[in-house]
């Protein structure tokens, strides 16, 4: 590990994720999206299978723990399956999917991710089918309850992320029974606020994050290098680049360098509280 990585994980001034935006092609057009993401998005922001592998590889000699794969919906590209069973057996891997794609097919292609260091996190907003399709995509409830089922009854691990703009406390709470009901723990159900970037600061939803409050984490995409996944934001289909840290994120050793020198003034400290992730 970089030594300068290894103490500022350690200050826990970042974090030792690294953060991949496979495409911002997606199959929905979620109404908070941060990227604007949709089936007919203009530019798609594709990193190749052999970018995200090389930044994997670069990654876990420079000492990132793990990696999180995000988009668009990452199953848009047609070999990911295959390069996510390549990148878990580099660094533990988590990959975001809406869980809308998940045909017999492609669920086979991912059954050797039972044996790896692997999970799929799926977006789950609610336990009502009509709220969380409005939020979503019509038949989003139905399809990723189906997908859940099927994840799990082939051994391959999944988390369940739910993100809240007008969820009730009671609609909250049934979704905690149907998780657990799928077999699913609270610690494997992540819960955060809609972050006011992207398509939610166009209509007018979610919150401003404070100073500080999302850990800053190595996010690279097709547009450069960011803070942190929260970072590569689309707002009238021009990327925000406000949090951008460099054009260049490869090799990874290059980026990593510039992400250090962004957060070098960041406060460290029990102190300090992240509540976005």
């Amino acid at each position: 590990m970089r030594d300068d990585l290894q103490a500022a994980v350690a200050e826990a001034r970042v974090g030792d994720r690294l953060w991949l935006y496979a495409t911002y092609h997606c199959n929905l057009a979620c109404v908070y999206c941060l990227t604007e993401s949709s089936p007919r998005i203009a530019a798609r922001r594709e990193l190749p299978a052999e970018t995200l592998l090389r930044a994997a590889r670069e990654g876990r000699e420079l000492g990132f723990r793990s990696v999180g794969v995000t988009g668009g919906e990452v199953f848009m590209l047609r070999d990911f399956p295959e390069t996510l069973v390549e990148l878990s057996g580099i660094l533990p891997t988590i990959a975001l999917t809406n869980g809308m794609l998940f045909t017999e097919r492609l669920l086979a292609r991912l059954e050797p991710l039972a044996e790896l260091d692997a999970a799929l996190q799926i977006s789950l907003d609610t336990a009502d089918p009509a709220h969380n399709d409005r939020l979503r995509g019509p038949g989003n409830f139905t399809a990723v309850v189906d997908a859940l089922e099927r994840l799990r009854d082939r051994g391959i691990t999944v988390r369940i992320a739910t993100t809240v703009e007008d969820q009730t406390e009671n609609e909250l709470a049934d979704l905690c029974q149907l998780h657990r009901a799928l077999g699913i723990s609270d610690e494997d159900h992540i819960v955060r606020p809609v972050v006011r970037r992207g398509r939610a600061d166009v209509e007018g939803l979610g919150v401003d994050p404070e100073a500080n409050e999302i850990l800053p984490e190595l996010t690279l995409t097709a547009d450069g290098a960011f803070l942190n996944p929260f970072g590569p934001t689309v707002r009238h289909g021009r990327t925000d680049l406000d949090l951008l840290v460099g054009r260049q994120i490869l090799p990874l050793e290059v980026s990593l360098s510039s992400f250090l020198r962004a957060v070098d003034d960041l406060p460290t400290g029990d102190d300090v509280v992240r509540n976005i992730r």
